[in-house]
């Protein structure tokens, strides 16, 4: 069983869970790791996809009920342009091909891998879908897309697996490519959400930063952060809040609180 809600809030933590962030701390990363986490970063996603191909993650059928201007901006416009920034094996943009014909997509992942598993799937044609290896972090995306020439971007669970330095120019590269009144569409790990209170001493690498154990990162949002990469990389934020998902374990008697940070960033 699962309950869903929406707050302007941090989740607060009970007496159990500061004792687990506590000690967390008490052995942080070591510098020489945490700057070979980074160089490796690609790498490691890349032996992600090769171990899981394309069954780790289900079909993201829900961005249409979360994100309602990506069926107004369809329904309204002959031909939309949506880029994926960070589209892993393409989980969110082929239920959204498959139900509309006047929707062109771009698609960049880090991953060379999964870019391939893309570009793989029977729903994929580049009548209706641009597939591309770029990190977002460091590369141009006007390499691939002309400045002002896409309506929508989803940035869904992609931040978080970049290094919190690199998050401006992250916002600045979507900023270029995004027309003017064109949306960018985020949702990532939120602040106290129960993955990462229950990372192990050894894992943070900084605040709010962690490596799981495949090597993969994971940062965790506060909601004024959001605003101020927005606000700050020009655009307007029309809504930013932690969206709170309570999933019930019967059997284990266990609740588990997931936290997420969705935002509608508007240029």
């Amino acid at each position: 069983e699962s309950s869903q809600w929406t707050t302007e809030e941090v989740r607060p933590l009970t007496a159990e869970e500061k004792v687990m962030l506590e000690k967390q701390v008490s052995l942080l990363v070591s510098d020489f790791r945490r700057d070979k986490l980074e160089l490796e970063a690609r790498k490691m996603w890349d032996l992600f996809y090769k171990r899981n191909s394309v069954n780790f993650f289900k079909d993201r059928h829900w961005t249409t009920r979360e994100f309602n201007e990506i069926e107004e901006r369809i329904k309204s416009n002959e031909h939309t342009v949506l880029l994926e920034a960070g589209c892993g094996v393409g989980n969110a943009i082929f239920p959204l091909m498959d139900k509309y014909s006047n929707l062109f997509v771009y698609a960049c992942d880090f991953s060379p891998r999964a870019v391939q598993h893309v570009k793989d799937n029977p729903g994929f044609s580049k009548k209706n879908c641009n597939a591309f290896q770029c990190d977002i972090s460091t590369q141009s995306l006007c390499d691939n897309i002309q400045e002002n020439s896409v309506d929508l971007v989803t940035l869904i669970f992609v931040l978080s697996a970049i290094h919190p330095n690199k998050f401006e120019f992250v916002f600045e590269n979507i900023h270029k490519v995004l027309k003017p009144g064109g949306y960018l569409l985020f949702r990532d790990y939120g602040l106290n959400d129960w993955a990462m209170l229950r990372f192990s001493t050894g894992s943070k690498i900084a605040e709010n930063f962690y490596v799981r154990q495949d090597g993969t990162r994971a940062y965790y949002f506060k909601k004024g952060e959001l605003e101020n990469l927005a606000s700050s990389n020009g655009f307007l934020v029309s809504s930013n809040e932690y969206v709170m998902r309570e999933t019930v374990n019967k059997k284990k008697n266990l609740k588990v609180p997931r936290v997420f940070l969705q935002g509608k960033y508007q240029k």
